[in-house]
């Protein structure tokens, strides 16, 4: 007991000797780093003089030095945003001796002139005169633009700006410049920094903008006229630390053909906005999220965030709860349960409710009121079931995670709006009109998050946009899905409802988007525009929510199209002309594209069309050629292109894209032409969309003196 008493006070008195040290040692460090400071400011010399007497003389700050802004990345680790560095050029005209000055003058002014072009040679080499016999002007701007970093690296070649004992005075002051490389396409989303402040204000640069900043360095700077400020030393610079980088998961392939089929009916339709969102069912990574707003006539812009921040009734995509929450009730057999739709028009309490047949549909099972989106026939089942108990209602509303935002990491979500009965404007007809999209406000990303639910067999999982930060040594945070651990429904919900969602397109209000390479699944939404406080006839948010493939699904989506004023007597505006057509052109591009969803490919080949040609990256080509057991391609160069000689025999010819000529482009898709011609240096125009069938520069032309070529898609 003894020995153990003082063995304690023998590790005590060892514990305070090692603080003691760790004590004195701190203070000698700052009694060090003190001593740093006056020798730099009074003995260290910058320009003959020390920095005192430098300071005293010259108006020297410290200021913060920019931190080099983090990039942003897609989910293939492609660029999406990231900092290129510009420069202003100036001088300062009282560096340089006057011998070397005089030697120099003139080559710089010549240089200014050609290179810049803002001034004559004479016009420069005054100005710089002036300012060099000036007693109270001495640095001067040499060009009123900033210039690139390849630019600058030939400045660096110029008289004064060459690093020399005598001469000197150049200086390049820095600025950063937000670049986009893929821009318009997902500009909102990706979003923007502030020229004034360089923070983010809109989408993943505002989200991520503590990342993504990084931390700014201090250094020593010269106010010069203007309020110019020029970095003169770096003996006490502290360096700024770089922003880490994001990485999405965003698909820019998914983004590009989710943008032009949304353009192309918001065009077609003359609608006022319109939103596609493109999900992973399993994990809830979104591979594409489009927002385009009318900005003109034909012209539709990603200006606001109609995903995240668009609220609006839903419509009929809203019943999908609604019938969930009638399974959960009632266990009922849907296509055992009937109900009386009438003509397409009912009376309730001095309302009119409507459906969109006229004639109405009569006698419908539950499966075909859901199938065929009948308001009258979800108003009786509701009558039937929940106006007793509309509490019992509410709660599985909640239970399906639709009284709360999905959370996902990206600013500026707007709650859902679900009223219960507590609130001021409930009312006798709140329970009508909720079961079927109305007297409520919901974004796109949380009625997808429902319909994505339903796909993972009940499992919801929260919306990500993000899944990794890294900086320079690796992965610092990684943002794992996240999978509610129980179901929203039952398994016998989950799956009565899958089937139905189903039957919308193979019979249902959706059928005009059935494919018979895969099955679709989902549901229409038609819901008059709410404008100053009442529901207008003829002017409708139309949508389109659902997942592919059925009996596998591997992505969910929604489409929305707001507002649309097709012409002609035959146009109609709902969801099913408008909404569902764009849900299938993704979706069919998405099939095609993704090789693992697809049905496993026939021993036995059909007979193909010797029409049939191919042209693409040798390496893509390679893989169809593999699978469809067709002659090798040649691999000998990047890009080839073929066509069907017989069944299985192919005529591949490499094609050379590294020729200073007009390359061959007949057949290569959009985004592989573009690739090509503009690092080529082209500006490329094009119209139409898919492959390329014409091109204004015939292949083999010399192309040194016309850079701009059209290509015609089909």
């Amino acid at each position: 007991m003894k020995n153990d008493v003082e063995s304690g006070q023998n590790n005590k008195k060892a514990l305070i000797a090692r603080a003691r040290t760790v004590g004195w040692l701190l203070f000698l460090l700052a009694i060090a780093v003190f001593g740093k400071l006056i020798r730099v400011q009074y003995y260290d010399e910058f320009k003959g003089k020390t920095w005192a007497e430098y300071s005293a003389k010259n108006d020297l700050k410290i200021d913060t030095i920019p931190a080099m802004r983090g990039n942003i990345y897609s989910n293939d680790d492609r660029l999406l945003a990231t900092s290129l560095p510009y420069y202003y050029v100036g001088l300062d005209t009282k560096v340089a001796d006057s011998a070397y000055f005089k030697n120099n003058i003139d080559e710089l002014a010549s240089l200014l002139a050609k290179s810049f072009g803002e001034n004559t040679a004479a016009g420069y080499k005054n100005k710089i005169m002036r300012y060099r016999v000036s007693k109270n002007k001495r640095y001067l701007r040499l060009k009123s633009r900033q210039i690139s970093h390849l630019d600058r690296e030939k400045v660096k070649k110029w008289p004064f700006f060459v690093k020399s004992r005598k001469g000197g005075g150049g200086k390049f002051e820095t600025i950063y410049k937000r670049y986009k490389p893929f821009s318009p396409m997902a500009d909102r989303t990706i979003g923007g920094i502030d020229p004034k402040s360089g923070r983010g204000y809109i989408g993943l640069e505002s989200s991520f903008d503590k990342n993504l900043e990084g931390k700014a360095g201090i250094g020593w700077v010269e106010l010069v006229e203007g309020g110019m400020k020029i970095p003169v030393g770096d003996a006490l610079n502290v360096q700024p630390e770089a922003g880490r980088d994001v990485y999405t998961t965003l698909d820019m392939n998914f983004q590009d053909r989710a943008e032009i089929a949304l353009r192309r009916k918001l065009i077609e339709s003359r609608a006022n906005y319109g939103c596609v969102i493109i999900m992973e069912v399993a994990t809830g990574e979104i591979r594409a999220m489009a927002n385009l707003t009318k900005r003109g006539e034909g012209k539709y812009e990603e200006v606001f965030n109609y995903a995240v921040a668009g609220g609006a009734d839903p419509g009929s995509t809203f019943k999908l709860p609604t019938m969930m929450a009638l399974l959960e009730e009632t266990k009922m057999n849907p296509d055992q349960i009937t109900v009386n739709t009438g003509a397409g028009s009912v009376r309730f309490r001095g309302t009119s409710i409507n459906d969109s047949k006229r004639g109405g549909h009569g006698v419908l099972t539950a499966t075909q009121v859901f199938e065929k989106s009948s308001n009258i026939g979800v108003h009786l089942l509701m009558q039937r079931y929940f106006f007793s108990k509309p509490d019992a209602y509410l709660s599985y509303l909640k239970k399906f995670h639709l009284t709360t935002p999905t959370g996902i990491h990206m600013k500026g979500e707007k709650p859902p709006y679900i009223k219960d009965r507590t609130s001021k404007q409930w009312s006798a007809y709140s329970l009508t009109f909720m079961s079927y999209g109305y007297e409520m406000s919901m974004t796109p990303l949380q009625t997808l998050a429902l319909y994505n639910a339903v796909a993972n067999d009940g499992y919801w999982v929260r919306p990500m946009i993000v899944r990794e930060i890294r900086n320079a040594e690796g992965v610092e945070d990684k943002i794992p899905p996240y999978v509610e651990d129980k179901p929203i429904a039952s398994p016998e919900t989950i799956q009565k409802v899958k089937k139905m969602l189903e039957g919308v397109v193979k019979a249902g209000s959706a059928k005009n988007i059935s494919s018979e390479l895969y099955q679709i699944a989902g549901k229409t939404g038609t819901a008059q525009k709410l404008i100053n406080g009442i529901y207008t006839p003829g002017k409708y948010y139309t949508s389109f929510a659902g997942y592919f493939p059925a009996d596998k699904p591997k992505y969910s989506a929604i489409v929305i199209i707001d507002t649309p004023q097709g012409e002609g007597a035959n146009y109609t505006l709902y969801a099913g002309s408008v909404a569902a057509p764009v849900f299938k052109e993704v979706a069919d591009r998405i099939y095609a594209y993704d090789v693992s969803i697809q049905k496993p490919i026939k021993d036995s080949l059909p007979e193909v069309s010797k029409d049939v040609k191919w042209a693409g990256r040798s390496a893509d080509l390679q893989i169809i050629s593999k699978e469809l057991k067709l002659t090798p391609v040649p691999g000998n160069a990047e890009y080839a292109a073929g066509s069907l000689l017989k069944k299985g025999k192919t005529n591949w010819q490499s094609r050379s894209m590294s020729s200073k000529d007009v390359p061959d482009l007949q057949g290569l898709a959009m985004r592989d032409a573009l690739y090509i011609l503009e690092n080529k240096g082209f500006n490329v125009t094009f119209k139409g969309s898919g492959k390329v069938v014409e091109q204004s520069l015939p292949p083999g032309t010399n192309a040194a003196g016309n850079k701009t070529i059209l290509l015609t898609l089909q």
